[in-house]
Order: structure tokens, then sequence, then C-alpha cells
């Protein structure tokens, strides 16, 4: 009885905690309902048709349809409904309604500096070009790669060390199998100062910092970038936030840095391999706990005969003061790192960037390097001359511009020196039956290298296959607008095309699927669609820098990422108005420039701004609209892919 009677008790003490917590429950979920209910109102429409999954009724197409027959909102008064404007258009009509008219993004901006470059430009461009035309040498002997003489392939190469920053370089790059030995010594710990610490009231934001780089890098850039980085390397000998040693390794591709990968002493799983190699390998940590074996149970594992395989400690394989042998091995999937003869990290080969690319080794920070030495080598160049380059044949040229009115025009902006990547599109996605039978039509925009060789052989180019508009200014980074400005008066002025495309030579576009997407909107309404930014702060140091005289606003206005957006030729030729009566203001960023451009536009015509991020920025998703960061190998291997009837990325991880 007793027992039963204590039962009792416990039971009603659970009975009563339960009726507490029962309207703190109801409550919750009311709070949750609330939250999910606004939520769902704010998003509106859906922006990408092609993400919506299991419609209520009718099929995706169906739905898609009905988009279209229903007019678009328009809206004209605050709480106004921006159903079928999907959550990042909504957004942008409500603060055009909060800001109550029209909004100059950058109107108190100093663009001085930016049309003094482009006055430079344009008088050195008009010497180039008279240059380039009066250039009688053989343009057919010029490599591709750096535009020199016929390089020679040495198997093997054998520096020494230096102050600052050491280079070699691979005149030939790499090829499966070659391997870069850095021996070095590391230096070191430097006091460095970090203000977000001394903000947080940690300290007076002096950090002790030990690291050095070292560094594959392209020798193909364009005029006022730095070379792409093709594998960075970074040991981190005190650590960085986590506080712990770490090897950071990444890769950068027009000044645009990827995801980092990190080995911090924890090893990857098995699974996690490159050429059968795990990304990292394991190595004594501060923070590990090491089980202790009991007498019990070790006595337990000699009796049946299972001893305790020894396991093999690793230390951190960087430290101050202490000469290192690092090597980097080319493989096939990816590059393998090890330090004296262990093997540390394996990296996969990303954004496309072949074994020929890695033309040049720097080693950068807090290290003396005593050698350097590279091996096994490739003794043949694979690109030596245009003639391999471009394949000068009459299936490649372009087709005449059309008299006839036409669905879009594609404008690619492409460097001077890219011969392999603009013959790459011309092999690929500019075989689309649009292109070929004239509903669409697609033209390289090149500016002028500071090498009339080069220029002469971009003009042999130009004439022989009929595609690329030569703009007679030199190219630097900061002027790729008016490259954009140059593709919206050629879509307007030379075709009569309904909307106009940008993107760049390293991005491929998948044509059949983009042009569904545009047949899906309001064409009654101008459009701007990609992959947009929605209030994206500019950036006021580092390598991207934007000084306040630039740019004074706190934010950009919304604006689709530069290697792949459309917009419709009454945005263009809204464009061209404001360029002919130097009204239209200009940002180094082009991409930045559009979304102002059509910003402006909007003011005083609604645009359908559409959002996907099907138009991949950073790489390559499978059954995307484009891809960006696409070596030549890339583009055909994508096609043979789509020819097969497969929407997949090549070497995507």
């Amino acid at each position: 009885m007793k027992r039963a009677r204590s039962s009792e008790v416990f039971l009603g003490g659970r009975g009563r905690a339960r009726r507490r917590v029962a309207p703190l429950l109801a409550a919750a979920a009311f709070v949750y309902l609330l939250f999910v209910s606004v939520k769902l109102a704010g998003l509106g429409g859906i922006a990408d048709p092609a993400a919506v999954s299991r419609p209520e009724s009718g099929s995706v197409g169906d739905m898609m349809q009905r988009r279209v027959e229903e007019p678009a909102p328009r809206a004209r008064a605050a709480g106004f409904s921006v159903a079928g404007y999907g959550r990042i258009t909504g957004e942008i009509l409500r603060r055009r309604e909060a800001g109550g008219g029209r909004r100059r993004w950058g109107r108190g901006g100093n663009f001085s500096e930016l049309e003094r470059m482009a006055v430079e430009a344009w008088e050195l461009g008009g010497k180039a070009w008279e240059e380039a035309c009066a250039f009688a040498g053989d343009v057919d002997s010029i490599v591709s790669r750096d535009g020199g003489e016929e390089t020679k392939c040495p198997g093997s190469i054998a520096i020494g060390g230096g102050d600052g920053e050491t280079v070699a370089y691979l005149p030939c790059g790499l090829a499966v199998g070659s391997a870069v030995t850095v021996v070095g010594t590391a230096r070191a710990a430097r006091p460095e100062y970090v203000e977000a610490l001394e903000r947080r009231g940690e300290g007076n934001g002096t950090v002790m910092v030990a690291q050095f780089a070292v560094e594959l890098r392209g020798l193909r850039a364009v005029e006022g970038e730095e070379p792409p980085r093709i594998l960075h390397v970074n040991p981190r000998l005190r650590g960085d936030w986590s506080q712990r040693p770490v090897v950071e390794m990444n890769t950068c591709f027009r000044m645009q840095w990827g995801k980092a990968h990190r080995c911090d002493g924890n090893p990857s799983k098995d699974d996690d391999q490159v050429d059968g190699l795990i990304k990292c390998e394991k190595w004594d940590r501060r923070d590990s706990v090491d089980s202790k074996e009991t007498k019990t149970s070790s006595w337990l594992n000699r009796f049946i005969g299972r001893a305790k395989k020894p396991e093999m400690r690793w230390p951190y394989p960087f430290s101050e003061g202490k000469m290192f042998v690092l090597t980097i091995q080319a493989g096939i999937e990816g590059y393998h790192i090890s330090v004296g003869g262990r093997h540390v990290a394996s990296f996969s080969h990303r954004m496309g960037f072949s074994l020929e690319d890695a033309t040049g080794l720097a080693v950068t920070g807090g290290v003396d390097v005593h050698s350097i030495y590279a091996t096994s080598l490739p003794k043949v160049h694979p690109s030596f001359s245009l003639h391999q380059v471009l394949e000068m044949s009459d299936r490649w040229k372009a087709r005449p511009v059309p008299e006839e009115p036409i669905q879009v025009f594609i404008g690619i902006l492409s460097a001077t020196n890219h011969f392999a990547e603009r013959m790459a599109i011309r092999k690929s996605w500019m075989q689309f039956p649009a292109i070929q039978l004239g509903n669409v039509v697609a033209r390289f925009f090149v500016a002028l290298s500071h090498r009339k060789e080069i220029n002469a052989a971009l003009k042999k180019e130009a004439e022989y296959f009929g595609d690329v508009v030569i703009l007679p200014f030199i190219d630097r980074y900061e002027l790729v607008v008016l490259k954009t400005v140059a593709i919206c008066e050629f879509g307007v002025q030379n075709v009569t095309a309904e909307y106009i495309m940008k993107c760049d030579d390293d991005t491929f576009v998948r044509l059949d699927v983009v042009l569904q997407q545009i047949s899906v909107y309001n064409r009654t309404m101008p459009l701007y669609m990609g992959n947009l930014n929605l209030l994206h702060r500019p950036l006021r140091h580092g390598k991207w820098a934007v000084t306040y005289e630039e740019w004074p606003e706190f934010v950009y206005p919304p604006y689709a990422n530069g290697p792949g957006y459309v917009i419709s030729v009454d945005i263009a030729r809204d464009i061209i108005s404001h360029h002919a009566n130097q009204s239209l203001r200009l940002f180094k960023m082009e991409d930045v420039s559009m979304g102002m451009w059509v910003e402006d536009f909007n003011t005083t015509t609604p645009v359908q701004y559409i959002h996907s991020w099907r138009f991949c920025q950073f790489g390559c998703v499978h059954n995307y609209f484009t891809a960006h960061y696409q070596s030549p190998w890339q583009m055909l291997c994508l096609w043979n892919k789509l020819s097969s009837g497969r929407a997949h990325c090549c070497n995507y991880r």
C-alpha cells in the first residue's frame, strides 16, 4: 500500500507539471504559427518557377503559364499586395514606396577618377589599334597563354632563396606527377594589430601572428587584375580565430576567393578523398583527450589475443624557427601537400583550372626560403601557338547579323588574350539551335592590350570568325563597365532584340533553359533577371575597397551578379539614352552599375526583378542556368553532357 501511495504522489506531481507546461507550449505554438504566416505573406510569389516542388494543382508548367496570363500587380499605396512578384521584387517595391519617390543611388559620388581612367584608356587604345593595324609580323607564332616567343619547357627547375617574396616561373605549367618542393624556415611570430579585438575589449588588439603562404599562380590575367591563385596553401602556426594551428587552402580567380578548406588536426572521413588520400590528416591537438585503457580491458584484450596496435603520433608539421621541406605534388583529382615526407593534406582541383595553368610559384609571408625545386615538369607546352588554340574552320564562323527581329542578343565580356576561352564557347553553347538559326545573336566584346602583337592576333581572329567586337581602349578592370555600355549599344542599334543578356567568357550558358525562363514572365513589363543581391554593403577595406567618394551610400542597389543576367531592351534603350546625353552615372563594378541603372528606370516604369540561384555565381550547380568559372576544357565537357541529356557539372565536388 505504501508503494502504491508513493506512485500516486509521483504521478500526481507529473500531472501538475504537465498542466503548468501546457499553456507555455500553446503560447509557443501560437507565436510560431504567427511567425510562419508573416514569413509566407512576405514571400508572395515564387521568384524562380523551377524551384517549385509539389504544386497543389497542375504541373509546374501550368503554374508558370497562369503567372504569365495574370496581370502583374502595380504598387500605388502603402500596404499594397506584392503577390506574384516574389520576395526580392516585393522588398524592392516596398522600399521604393517607402522612399516616397526617385532614389538617386550614388548621386553624391565623385566619378572623376573613373572618368580620368576612361579618357586615358581611350587615348592609349587609339594608338594601340594603329600599331595593331600596322603590325606585319606572324601572329600565328604568338603563344596563346603569354604572347611570347616559343617557350622552352625544362624538365626541372632549381632556384635559391631570397628576401621577401620568392617567385619561381614554371613556363609550361604542371602535369600529373609534377612536384614543387620548398625548403624554408618559418619565422618567429610578430605582433599584429586587429581593430576588431580592441573594439570587443580583448586587450589592446595586438596578437602574435606566425604564418606564410605557398601559392601556385596562373599568369593569365586581365590588365588591372592580380594573377589567379590556383592553389593557396597558408600554414598558420599560432592559429587564427580557432586558437589552434591550422593549414588553410583556397583558390582565388579574378580576384574572388573561393570557399576555404581548413585542416586543424582532425582527420577527414575515409570517403572524403582526393586520388585515394584523405583531405586532412590527423596531428596532435592541445585540446584532444586520450581515453585511458583500464587494467581490466587491457588484461582482457591480451587474454583473447587482441593486442592493441600502437598509434603513430605526429605534431603540427611547422614550428617557429625550424626548417621544413614542403612538397606540392599534382595528381589527377587535385594537389597533395606533404611536409617532411609525410602527407598532410589534399586539395581538389577547382574552378576549371588545368595543370598547365599553374605557371608560377610564389612564397610569401613569415618565412625564409632557402631553395625551391620543381621536378617532373612537362617538356611540351600543350597550347603552343594560336593555330593550336583557334580552329580556323568555316564551321565556327558566326552568322551575319539578321535584319529581322530576334529574341535575345548576348554580349560576352572577354579579355584580349583569351583565345582559348572564346574558341571553347564557339564549339559549345554557341552551337545551340537558337544561335545557329538566327533567333539569338552572340558577340564577344574585347578591349585592347598594351602588346601590339596580341592586338594583331585579336584583329585576325575577329576578321575570320566575325563574332568579336573590338573596343578601342586599353583593357582595365575598372573600365569593364564601358564594355557593358557597349553591349547595350550593340543590342539596341545593331540588332532588333527583345532582350539583352550579358555574361563572361568563363560562363557556360544553358541557352535553351534561359530562353524558356524569359518566356515565363510578363512580356509587357521590363525584365531584370539573374542572381540578385539585395542590401549588399560596399567594402571599405581590402582588395574590393570602395571609398565614400566613389560610393557614399551605405548599401548597393539591388543588382544581379555579373557572370550572367538578362535585361529587356527598354532598359537598354534608357541606358543608351542617358549615355548619349552624358547623364549616365558610371561605377567601376559593372554589375552594380547595371543595378543602379535599372533602379533609376524602375522609379518611373515598374520592373520585374526575377531572382534565381541557378544563375550560378561561384561555379557550377546541377540543373544550372549559367555556370561560372568554367575553363575551356570544362566548356566542352558541359556541352558533351548536355548533348547526352544531362545538365551536370564537370569536376564538381
